[in-house]
């Protein structure tokens, strides 16, 4: 089908801390698909509330493909990628997103990736005024949420200067603490992301970017993706089918309306569009076309390879799983025929 058109349980939600809740639900009952009557589905998705992690999640709403595949769906938003992997884990969610530096929970079985959605160019080693290299960070005050995008473009920048997190003073942080610690002058840098980094600018003009995904582009992609729960994948063939429907429609919508696709994720998420698009700059959209060529050619396959080594290096994992077994490629593309 081309462009035809439950909350959180109270296990995750002790742990997660909401940016808010934005979505669409629609009684359950009966939908048509492809011209039969099906029953309608309940799918809960979580999402993370940038462009990378909700833009789809809005067109899908506002060009109702969800209701076009029979979704019933219930969105709620997250502070980043673990957190939704821990409540795939304890069924409190049927689908989430994450970003590259929570990649290393897939590759060591917690969840599958369904489909790729982008390439991140968000994350940024970030200073105060007056240290100007990642070598500066010698013995400082360095903050990072633990296990994600940051904490990868931390590790990488670190390796690159010969350094390891052993050199700084590694404070772990949640993403919204972050914001207040770096802004007051509690710690000194941080691995983070945009567009948290330019809230943080308004308080703190004078920063300086130490590090950004782009310097090592020749060692590494990386991919931001669409997770769903191993008992989803492996027991419900028909929600997988109607979610990754549903997901290629607004994968395709979205590389063809890329303006009207930034005015309604500032919709769904009551923000200002020209702080979207903004955070859509630091992200490389990628067409259905090219998801699909990559996907049957194993491009895709060698980026989460590349992933396993980054993880490997850096202490995350010892014993990966190869993508393929983690990577549900040729459900992404059935899901098309």
């Amino acid at each position: 089908m081309t462009y035809t058109r439950k909350m959180l349980g109270a296990v995750a939600a002790s742990v997660a801390v909401m940016l808010g809740m934005a979505g669409c639900a629609t009684e359950s009952g009966n939908a048509t698909v492809d011209g039969e009557a099906v029953e309608m589905i309940d799918v809960r998705f979580g999402y993370i509330g940038d462009f990378n992690g909700t833009s789809l999640l809005a067109v899908a709403e506002s060009e109702g493909f969800w209701e076009d595949h029979g979704i019933s769906i219930e969105t709620t938003s997250f502070t980043n990628g673990p957190l939704q992997i821990q409540a795939l884990g304890t069924g409190d969610l049927d689908f989430g997103y994450i970003g590259p530096g929570a990649m290393w929970l897939p590759a060591s079985g917690e969840a599958k990736v369904v489909a790729i959605n982008t390439l991140g160019n968000a994350d940024r080693v970030i200073a105060h005024a007056g240290i100007d290299s990642i070598e500066d960070l010698r013995g400082k005050k360095v903050a990072v949420p633990e296990g994600t995008s940051g904490d990868m473009i931390l590790t990488l920048a670190l390796e690159r200067a010969g350094m390891t997190k052993q050199d700084v003073e590694f404070v772990p942080m949640d993403p919204a603490t972050l914001v207040s610690a770096f802004s007051s002058n509690a710690v000194d840098a941080a691995g983070f992301w945009y567009p948290a980094i330019a809230t943080i600018k308004e308080q703190v003009p004078d920063l300086v970017e130490l590090a950004k995904n782009s310097d090592f582009s020749d060692e590494v992609s990386f991919p931001t993706a669409f997770v769903a729960g191993t008992d989803v994948v492996e027991g419900d063939e028909e929600m997988m089918t109607r979610v990754l429907g549903a997901l290629r429609d607004a994968i395709e919508f979205r590389s063809a309306n890329m303006e009207e696709t930034i005015q309604l994720t500032a919709d769904f998420l009551a923000i200002d569009a020209d702080q979207v698009a903004a955070d859509a700059g630091n992200v490389e959209v990628l067409s259905l076309e090219e998801l699909d060529a990559m996907t049957a050619d194993g491009t895709i396959e060698r980026w989460l390879s590349g992933m396993n080594d980054y993880f490997v290096g850096a202490g995350k994992l010892t014993d990966p799983l190869d993508p393929s077994e983690y990577y549900t490629g040729d459900l992404f593309l059935s899901a098309g025929e």
